[in-house]
């Protein structure tokens, strides 16, 4: 069965930092354009981030993280990152990571991400 599946998130203060994991099973995450989403109450999903196949690693981000979230691979253990620095309470949503299996360029748009996990809920609040 192919699965994505999402951990790491919780409640952090504004300024602390947090670190999302995506782990896949079932397929290899090399190879794949992986993209980070995330959905506010009443907002529209977004996505944050993504990185290309490990062959091109290019990397995005949305301005509203650039400079504080940082998207990574690890081949080995079949998993991608993202670490989250300076939060603020704008960044609370539920964070998904999403699949473009065997589609090695990113896309902006959610539609066309084949897997997609459950998703964290990250909390940034005093």
């Amino acid at each position: 069965q192919l699965q994505l599946v999402e951990s790491g998130g919780g409640l952090v203060q504004p300024g602390g930092s947090l670190r999302l994991s995506c782990a896949a099973s079932g397929f290899t995450l090399d190879g794949s354009a992986i993209g980070w989403f995330r959905q506010a109450p009443g907002k529209e999903r977004e996505r944050v981030s993504c990185i290309s196949s490990s062959s091109t690693p290019n990397t995005y981000y949305a301005d509203s993280v650039k400079g504080r979230f940082t998207i990574s691979r690890d081949k080995d253990k079949n998993m991608v990152y993202l670490q989250m620095t300076s939060l603020k309470p704008e960044d609370t949503a539920v964070y998904y990571c999403a699949a473009r299996r065997g589609v090695t360029y990113c896309s902006a748009y959610g539609s066309s991400y084949d897997y997609w996990g459950q998703g964290t809920q990250v909390t940034v609040s005093s």
